[in-house]
Formats: C-alpha cells, sequence, structure tokens
C-alpha cells in the first residue's frame, strides 16, 4: 500500500509564474481568505504573520487572526508583526465556547463567519484555516489554492511535513502520516466521496469557500474533536470530493514541544479513532500483531519463524520510510533510519496513548490548552 501510494499522492507544485495569478492557461488563483484561530500563540505567531506576508502568485490575499481568549499577550504580538500591513487583521474573542462547542471548531466558525462578510458572495474565492504553528514557503498558498481548483476539489489538505526534534517526539509523531500512508489507497480515496476513505490534516486547510459555506462551516463539526477529519467527511456525505496531497517543502508543522504537551494533545482525541473502547482493543491487539510480533519472532524465533519475523519488520520499516519520504520529498536521512528502526515502538507507544485517552475521558480529565473537555468532547457547562 505505501509503495502505490508514493506513486499516487499528489504533490504541490507552485504555480509557474510567480509574479502573475494565471497557473496555468485556464485556470486563475481565486481571492484567498486566510485564517488563524490563535489560543496563547504569542511564541509562534510572529513567524507565521511573517511567512504569511511574504506569499507571491496571489491575486488578493486577506488574513484574519483570531485571538481565542489568550493569557500570554498574544494579541499585541500579532498586531506588531503586522508592521502596518493593510491585508492582515485582528479579531478578538473574550468568550469561552458555547455550549456544545469546542474552542477551536467556534474559534474558525467565528472567524469564517468574519471573514464571509468580506467576500464577494458572487466570488467568495478559497478559505484557508492555518495553525499557528505552520510555517510556509512563499509559494505555498499559491500552490494549495492552484491544486484546489486543478482537482475541482471542494477541500485540499495540503500535509505539512511534520517536525519532530526530541526522543519522544520522533517516535509518535511520524505516525501521522503512516498510519493512512499505509492503510489507504489514496489515489482511490481522492477520486471517490466515501466518507469513511475521507483524509484530511487541520493544521493545514485549503477550501473552495463556497463549498464550505453551504454545509454550515464548523458548525457542521461543532462538537468534534477531529474536526479536520470529521468536515471532510461533511462535505463527502454532500458529494464534494477532497484530496490529501503533500506539501513536502512547502510547508511544515512542529505540533509539540516537549512530552507532556504531546501527551495531552493525543489522549485529549485518541478515544474517539476506532469508534469505541472495544474498536481500540481490536485495532491495538492487531497492531500489536502485525508491528509488534515480528520484531519478536526475528529476535526469539526459529527458522521459518524466525524468517518471517525478519519480513514483517523489514516492510513495516520500509513502509515508514515511505511515508516519511512522500512527506519530506526526498531521500531519507540517517535520522528517518533510525527512526523507522524504532517502529514496533513507536507502535507500543501509540496504544499507550490511546489507553491513556480512555482512561482521561472515563475519569472527566480531558484537557486541551486550559480547557477542560468532558466524556463527550464538550467544554462543561457552569
Amino acid at each position: 500500500m505505501a509503495a502505490a501510494n508514493a506513486i499516487a499522492l499528489p504533490r504541490l507544485t507552485p504555480p509557474r509564474s510567480r509574479s502573475e495569478p494565471v497557473v496555468d492557461p485556464v485556470t486563475v488563483v481565486d481571492p484567498v481568505t486566510v485564517v488563524v484561530p490563535a489560543r496563547n500563540e504569542a511564541d509562534r505567531i510572529t513567524a507565521l504573520i511573517a511567512d504569511l506576508r511574504a506569499q507571491r502568485g496571489l491575486s488578493t490575499l486577506r488574513v484574519l487572526i483570531l485571538d481565542d481568549e489568550s493569557s500570554d499577550g498574544t494579541p499585541d504580538v500579532a498586531r506588531r508583526a503586522f508592521a502596518g500591513d493593510g491585508r492582515f487583521a485582528l479579531i478578538r474573542n473574550t468568550e469561552p465556547p458555547p455550549p456544545g462547542w469546542l474552542g477551536k471548531t467556534a474559534a474558525c466558525h467565528g472567524a469564517a463567519e468574519h471573514a464571509s462578510r468580506l467576500m464577494n458572495p458572487q466570488r467568495p474565492g478559497v478559505l484557508v484555516f492555518l495553525d499557528a504553528d505552520v510555517r510556509l514557503a512563499p509559494d505555498a498558498l499559491a500552490a494549495a489554492a492552484a491544486e484546489l481548483r486543478r482537482s475541482r476539489a471542494a477541500l485540499v489538505s495540503p500535509w505539512p511535513r511534520q517536525e519532530a526534534e526530541s526522543p519522544v517526539e520522533r517516535l509518535v509523531q511520524p505516525l501521522l502520516c503512516w498510519s493512512w500512508f499505509a492503510t489507504l489507497p489514496i489515489g482511490a480515496a481522492n477520486r471517490n466521496t466515501r466518507p469513511s476513505m475521507a483524509v484530511a490534516c487541520g493544521q493545514f486547510l485549503v477550501f473552495d469557500a463556497a463549498a464550505y459555506y453551504r454545509i454550515g462551516g464548523h458548525a457542521a463539526v461543532a462538537d468534534k474533536l477531529t474536526e479536520d477529519l470529521d468536515i471532510a467527511r461533511a462535505l463527502r456525505r454532500r458529494g464534494e470530493r477532497t484530496i490529501v496531497a503533500a506539501a513536502r517543502d512547502l510547508a511544515s508543522c512542529r505540533m509539540y514541544t516537549d512530552p507532556t504537551e504531546l501527551r495531552e494533545g493525543y489522549t485529549r482525541w485518541l478515544w474517539t479513532a476506532f469508534g469505541s473502547p472495544v474498536g481500540s482493543i481490536v485495532v491495538s491487539t492487531l497492531a500489536t500483531v502485525t508491528y509488534v510480533l515480528p520484531p519478536v519472532a526475528l529476535l526469539f524465533g526459529r527458522g521459518r519463524t524466525r524468517g518471517w519475523g525478519a519480513a514483517g519488520y523489514a516492510a513495516a520499516a520500509a513502509s515508514r520510510l515511505m511515508a516519511r519520504a512522500a512527506e519530506t520529498g526526498g531521500r531519507p536521512r540517517l535520522r528517518d533510519l533510525a527512526d523507522a528502526a524504532t517502529h514496533p515502538a513507536s507502535v507500543l507507544g501509540l496504544i499507550h496513548l490511546t489507553a491513556a485517552s480512555h482512561f482521561r475521558r472515563r475519569r472527566g480529565r480531558l484537557r486541551w490548552k486550559g480547557r477542560d473537555l468532558d466524556g463527550s468532547g464538550r467544554r462543561p457547562e457552569g
């Protein structure tokens, strides 16, 4: 599957001209509106704003930064980073999410509603959602908008290169791309509209604005912890196509910078990943048999058992390397080889995080960015 996806996965490519909005003889880069929900992102927002100010190849660019009850000075940092650029605006939200909404979905929805009032109703163009920890090359938005129009999709999800520095990050983060790259036929998934075959990454989402507003925007996924995947599924249920494409060197993201942040980030949603606790047990058992048992057989088995163990371990490591190569657009580095060798430990780490997510959910201990979540994923009232 990974080998097939290495061929089938689309790659974002910059437009032919960096100074004109024309991408090819029949495609024009539409007006692009970017929304960035930001809660306590003072240490990250400046770099993203600098990247956005450097974007080229766009006929029109508008950027809305929504400050979501930040307590670290994010609004002041953002205003300074604007440096008087009239394309940028700051929206302040000082209220907690309404009942039935999560913080990020409420922030995205509020900013998108504001953006809709600034758009031309006859030509709303392209609506982009970016997380504050994403970094963009100068041609990233033009390439993403061009891919959206070329593919005639309602949503393009450019998959950013996932950066990982600490040992814990390197153990877990590569599984984000690998988890779908090694299990889902991307060529078929990008061509059809089955909700079960959707892939999306909320770090960087590029919508046909008209299609986004037709489904009610983020109101369609107000209480969803995996709002990126669920909004892609909502579009597909309406018969719209969504596609995933490798951003490679055009976009990158370092989601977490320490073990505590990583643990909270994953445990807040992994309990939803497989439908139920029973589903998590079944998938965890299959993953153990598929990815942990082979290296055990390689180390402790004999004869044919050891041979099958070696084949299974090598296949898993190879699929991981192919996923990383597709994500980065380059040949695997020595560090990537070392990380792939630890794949069984990575799978065990993900199983542990999944179990911890269920444990925390049952005890009402799910938190993210200072907000408590109850077992349904909604912010508790009162």
